[in-house]
C-alpha cells in the first residue's frame, strides 16, 4: 500500500482518538464541576497521554501530540465544545462510557499499527496498542481522583489488546490496514460496550 495513504490514515486515527478521548476527558471534568482551565487541561491529558507513552516508547521524538498543533487544537476544541454544551451530570457519566469506548479503539488500533511500522515484533505491537489505548484514560481518572478504570471495571485492557492482536494479526496475514484496522476498532468498542452492559470483567481476589 502507498506509504503516503498509510501515513495519512495513521494520523487520521489518531486525531479521531484525540478527539473522543479528549471529550471523555472533558466530560470527566464537567462531572467533577472543574472550571474551564481544569477540564481543558483533563481534556488534553486524556488525549494525549496515551499516544506520548506509544511513541517514546518507539523513539518518535518529539512525539506529535506535543510537535504537532493539530493535536493540542483538536483536543482543546473538544474540550470546549464539551465545557459549554454538556447537558447535566448523569447524561455526561453515560457519555463518558461511550467515547472513552471509542477512543480506547481508536488508540489501541492506532498504537499497533504505529508499532507495526516501526519495525516491533508483533507481540510487542499487541502491548503497546493496548497501552495507548490505555493510557489516555488512566491519566484522566487519575485527574480527577478516581481509580484508573483499568484497574477495577469491567473489562477495559483485554478489549483494547483484543483489538491491537487482530489488527496485528490482519497486517500479518497481508491483509491491507485500511481492512485489519476497523476490524480490530470494532471488536475492541464491541467488547467494551458489551462488558459495561452486561457487567463482564475479570477476577477479583477472593474476599473483594
Amino acid at each position: 500500500m502507498n506509504d503516503t495513504l498509510v501515513a495519512g490514515f495513521l494520523f487520521a486515527l489518531d486525531l479521531a482518538g484525540t478527539f473522543v478521548f479528549a471529550l471523555s476527558g472533558a466530560l470527566a471534568g464537567v462531572r467533577h464541576k472543574l472550571d474551564l482551565f481544569g477540564v481543558l487541561g483533563v481534556a488534553f491529558v486524556a488525549a494525549t497521554a496515551g499516544g506520548i507513552m506509544r511513541d517514546l516508547l518507539i523513539g518518535a521524538v518529539p512525539p506529535p501530540a506535543v510537535a504537532d498543533w493539530r493535536y493540542l487544537v483538536t483536543a482543546l476544541a473538544a474540550g470546549l465544545l464539551t465545557f459549554y454544551f454538556s447537558r447535566g451530570v448523569d447524561r455526561a457519566r453515560h457519555s463518558v462510557l461511550i467515547f472513552d469506548a471509542a477512543g480506547l479503539a481508536l488508540f489501541a488500533v492506532a498504537g499497533a499499527l504505529k508499532a507495526m511500522a516501526a519495525g516491533l515484533h508483533p507481540v510487542s505491537a499487541c502491548l503497546l496498542g493496548m497501552l495507548t489505548g490505555i493510557g489516555g484514560g488512566m491519566a484522566r481518572d487519575l485527574l480527577v481522583g478516581e481509580v484508573p478504570i483499568v484497574l477495577h471495571s469491567e473489562l477495559y485492557a483485554v478489549a483494547a489488546l483484543a483489538g491491537a492482536a487482530v489488527t496485528v494479526i490482519g497486517l500479518e496475514l497481508h491483509l491491507p490496514s485500511l481492512i485489519a484496522a476497523p476490524i480490530g476498532a470494532l471488536l475492541c468498542f464491541g467488547l467494551r460496550m458489551a462488558a459495561i452492559r452486561r457487567g463482564w470483567r475479570l477476577p477479583t481476589a477472593p474476599g473483594t
